[in-house]
């Protein structure tokens, strides 16, 4: 037991001037996981690790309150490269399957493993497709794919009674199971004995299926990091929200007009651009708004997720029309476009690419729901500045 005058421990009061804080708001934080306080031999009163205090302090963005740093283990965004856990996501768009790459994320297995992963990782029940096609049923016959996948996921939760097992195997079983029968629920025929992209092409397309081009689409979006919709899934699982509640969350944060609508509206502009490229470039820069699917806030020359899915289209016509805009412009294609050069080349339905786009962010977020779990709950809360009126 450390004694007062511990260098290695403060006192509350010492913890309370380094960390800009009243007393009481120490005891908040030993209260929801982000200090150890330990008794003081010989007196009373708590005494903190010096360590500890340090670290909790590097996390204070200008004393307005604790703003948790995230560590995560999954994903890597550096010069121009994606990488799961070090894994380069280009290779393993063409090279790993999708079952290995969701289980590479979950649990850190590599997909070189000779034990392999289970090929019903996906693999659904009877039951709740029909109990999913139900719930998607309810929406009104012009709602988007994205409108029925939350409706669906909600309604999923609802029926699962373990949902609240919060334990690593039992996620990830949900997970896969979860992301499986909402492709089979989706409206068109279910196809089995194929892989998770498979199954998903009849339900976008009519044309003649090539999985493993959706399936590298999966991989490529599976995450990105801490993007918006993630940042808001890990927030609910900080919370201990279950799995679908935490899919439910990203889809919340994903539907918004700067993130998962990005796909359609690179879509709508391919739309203009194949028939007339330079005019449709034209009229977006007379706009003023920024070009669809092009640029990005993180990469600065080339996203790696674009150029491979643009590969895998070849010689299509769509692909001359991306390079006869990028010629004329100082950007680059972003996955966004890359997705809708997908779309318009295999005549998919146009709210094919949010849909798509959700799939593949579910595991993703499964992935940082799992580091949220096994992470003190309840970390992420900054204190709020009151500027309405005063009496």
């Amino acid at each position: 037991m450390p004694s007062e005058g511990d260098e290695n421990y403060l006192t509350t009061a010492e913890v309370a001037r380094r960390l800009q804080v009243k007393p009481a708001t120490v005891y908040a934080y030993v209260s929801r996981g982000l200090l150890t306080s330990v008794r003081a031999r010989g007196r009373r009163g708590s005494l903190f690790p010096a360590a500890d205090v340090e670290r909790l302090a590097a996390r204070s963005v200008e004393h307005s309150g604790v703003v948790e740093r995230i560590e995560s283990e999954l994903t890597l965004l550096q010069d121009d490269n994606l990488y799961y856990r070090g894994h380069s996501a280009q290779s393993l768009a063409t090279t790993a399957t999708l079952a290995q790459v969701a289980t590479l994320l979950w649990t850190g297995q590599p997909p070189t493993d000779p034990d392999g992963v289970e090929a019903d990782l996906f693999g659904v029940e009877r039951e709740g497709v029909e109990l999913a096609r139900a719930a998607m049923e309810v929406v009104p016959a012009g709602a988007r794919l994205t409108d029925r996948l939350r409706v669906a996921v909600a309604v999923l939760g609802a029926a699962d009674p373990l949902r609240f097992d919060l334990s690593a195997g039992s996620v990830t079983a949900a997970a896969g199971r979860l992301i499986g029968t909402l492709v089979a629920a989706l409206p068109g025929p279910i196809v089995t004995r194929t892989t998770l992209g498979g199954k998903l092409w009849p339900k976008l397309s009519d044309a003649e299926p090539r999985p493993e081009l959706l399936d590298a689409a999966l991989i490529l979006l599976a995450d990105h990091g801490l993007a918006v919709s993630t940042v808001a899934a890990r927030v609910a699982a900080s919370a201990r929200a279950n799995l679908y509640a935490v899919i439910s969350a990203g889809l919340g944060a994903l539907d918004g007009q700067y993130h998962g609508a990005a796909p359609t509206l690179a879509y709508e502009f391919l739309d203009r651009a194949k028939h007339d490229p330079l005019k449709a470039l034209s009229d977006q820069l007379r706009s003023g708004e920024p070009i669809p699917g092009f640029g990005h806030r993180i990469y600065q020359h080339r996203d790696p997720r674009a150029d491979v899915l643009l590969e895998l289209l070849g010689d299509d016509p769509i692909v001359s029309t991306i390079h006869a805009i990028a010629e004329r412009t100082p950007t680059f294609p972003n996955s966004d476009l890359a997705i809708a050069a997908v779309m318009h080349a295999y005549n998919f339905r146009p709210d094919a690419g949010d849909a798509l786009f959700a799939l593949a962010r579910m595991i993703g977020w499964t992935a940082h729901a799992l580091e949220e779990y096994a992470a003190p709950a309840l970390r992420f809360r900054t204190l709020g500045i009151y500027t309405g009126q005063t009496t």
